[in-house]
């Protein structure tokens, strides 16, 4: 049965990696030139690669493509501690201090309704001194993404913005978004650029309705 938990070999080949960081960036000449800017590529293709094991991999993708990712945190945090910003620890640090945060039926005695992630996100906005639910949203992401992103926002705070809920099921959101797509194209339409403008109507209406 395979085991659960921080194993002592867990906690070994974590700091084994750290060492190899360390080591190709004081002695590795490409290692050593790279910053959190060259890096940005790299990142982006790692997280895409994932993405692509979790749907279409075996458990020895997902492996390999989850530890190149892996290396792309441990990378930036030693060019951060480098410069005395912050180090790998502190990255750690501060994701474990939020889980445990975001999870106060069960590290702090409360209710399981706390745990309820629209609460989260409104604890957030507080923490993060937002004035809107749909600030902070990555203009890096997707347009799809960005989409659903703002979707959820405007939803977990209850914003006042129509927004339809009719029951859809995956294989008919699919099929209708890629409609609306061949739809675009052929009327001379780029569809990423109208997700992003009709994304951001959909913000204006959001903070127009909090005000």
């Amino acid at each position: 049965m395979t085991e659960t938990g921080p194993t002592p070999d867990t906690l070994a080949q974590l700091g084994r990696l750290a060492e190899v960081m360390h080591t190709l960036r004081a002695q590795c000449p490409w290692d050593a030139q790279q910053t959190h800017e060259s890096l940005m590529t790299y990142l982006i293709e790692e997280t895409a690669e994932v993405v692509e094991a979790v749907e279409n991999g075996s458990d020895e993708q997902m492996v390999e493509e989850l530890g190149d990712l892996l290396l792309q945190i441990y990378f930036h945090s030693e060019i951060a501690q480098e410069s005395g910003a912050f180090t790998l620890a502190d990255v750690a640090g501060h994701v474990s201090d939020k889980l445990i945060t975001r999870h106060p039926s069960i590290y702090a005695g409360a209710s399981r309704h706390e745990d309820d992630p629209d609460l989260w996100e409104k604890r957030k906005k507080i923490e993060k001194q937002r004035l809107s639910a749909v600030d902070g949203i990555p203009e890096q992401l997707s347009s799809l993404a960005r989409a659903n992103k703002v979707v959820t926002r405007i939803r977990s705070h209850e914003v006042e913005v129509p927004l339809d809920d009719t029951p859809i099921t995956a294989a008919q959101a699919g099929v209708a978004i890629l409609d609306v797509v061949a739809r675009a194209h052929a009327s001379g339409i780029d569809p990423d650029q109208a997700v992003r403008q009709a994304v951001r109507h959909l913000e204006e209406q959001a903070r127009l309705a909090e005000q």
